[in-house]
């Protein structure tokens, strides 16, 4: 052998050892309990991402995977089953092993569509899609996304963002580590994050948005809006003939409200400066960062206040 091709044998020596060691095996387990249309299922673990798909079929399948070694060594699981609920519950067998932001155990579960979910993860995000009935979902290490709900939501999660799509039924959702995404929300809404922006498209119901941490944007909204943010600007459109008014507030930045011109509504607002290009009828003494009048037959009160920035109010 040449002294020129001696490096190219080693290297290739050198990926033939590389190939030879064995990939880490995914740890596995694998689960059916019996649940019927209409109950609920549990989920309380102490790590690991959770996805939860709604199914036409009975039955819960439960399938949980690990890129460690092995799943019993990490973690004791219990399942139960009684009549109308699924449960499993995961705790970490030593408190040493794991991070809150261990992404390594993953569950995934189908259920039959029209089930009650509780799910409750210290250890990582939260996603489900195309169940039927109340989704209680908590998380302190991850982000949580829900996709075609028919029913109540309740999440809150103290490390991610939160996501949703058409979802119809009452709904509140906290965060207190990002933002908050939504549209087609059928129903009442309830949105609170200490950490990030909200940003939510047609929503029905009342809707009620509060952030410390970023700007609010509202497009078509069918009810009652109440906006309020310590840390940036605020952007809302109401749906036509939505006369319903509420309360737009920010600290930290200016108020643009775009309204159908035939909507029957009181105005209070103050700013750096106050325009519109909506026909108002005022009330009072005109100045330039304060207005008060009605659009329409008046109605309701739409009250809307910046202290650090400007407000236009124009028509859709």
């Amino acid at each position: 052998m040449t002294r020129r091709s001696l490096p190219v044998a080693v290297a290739l020596a050198g990926l033939i050892g590389l190939l030879a060691v064995p990939a880490a095996a995914e740890d596995r387990i694998e689960k059916d309990l019996k649940l019927d249309p209409g109950g609920e299922f549990r989920l309380e673990t102490a790590v690991g991402a959770v996805t939860v798909t709604g199914s036409p079929d009975p039955g819960a399948h439960v399938v949980i995977t690990s890129r460690r070694k092995d799943l019993n060594e990490l973690l004791t699981f219990r399942f139960e089953e009684s009549p109308g609920s699924a449960r499993v519950i995961a705790k970490k067998r030593h408190q040493s092993w794991f991070s809150h932001s261990d992404d390594g155990v993953q569950y995934e579960v189908r259920v039959p569509a029209e089930t009650r979910l509780s799910i409750d993860t210290s250890g990582g995000s939260i996603k489900i899609s195309g169940t039927r009935g109340h989704a209680k979902l908590d998380t302190s290490g991850g982000s949580i996304h829900v996709n075609d709900l028919l029913g109540d939501l309740d999440g809150n999660t103290s490390g991610g963002s939160i996501r949703l799509a058409d979802v119809k039924g009452t709904i509140r959702v906290e965060t207190s580590g990002g933002g908050i995404e939504g549209r087609n929300l059928d129903g009442t809404v309830r949105a609170e994050s200490s950490g990030g922006s909200i940003e939510l498209e047609k929503v029905t119901g009342d809707l009620d948005a509060e952030t410390s941490g970023g700007g609010i944007r509202i497009v078509d909204a069918g009810g009652r809006v109440r906006a309020d943010t310590s840390g940036g600007s605020i952007e809302a459109s109401f749906t036509k003939g939505n006369s319903k008014g509420g309360t737009l507030e920010t600290s930290g930045g200016g108020i643009e409200v775009s309204l159908d011109p035939e909507a029957n509504l009181s105005i209070q607002a103050s700013g750096n400066s106050v325009k519109t290009d909506l026909p108002l009828r005022v009330q009072g003494e005109i100045s330039r960062g304060r207005l008060s009048g009605s659009l329409g037959k008046g109605g309701n009160t739409l009250s809307l206040h910046t202290s650090g920035g400007s407000v236009r109010i124009q028509g859709l």
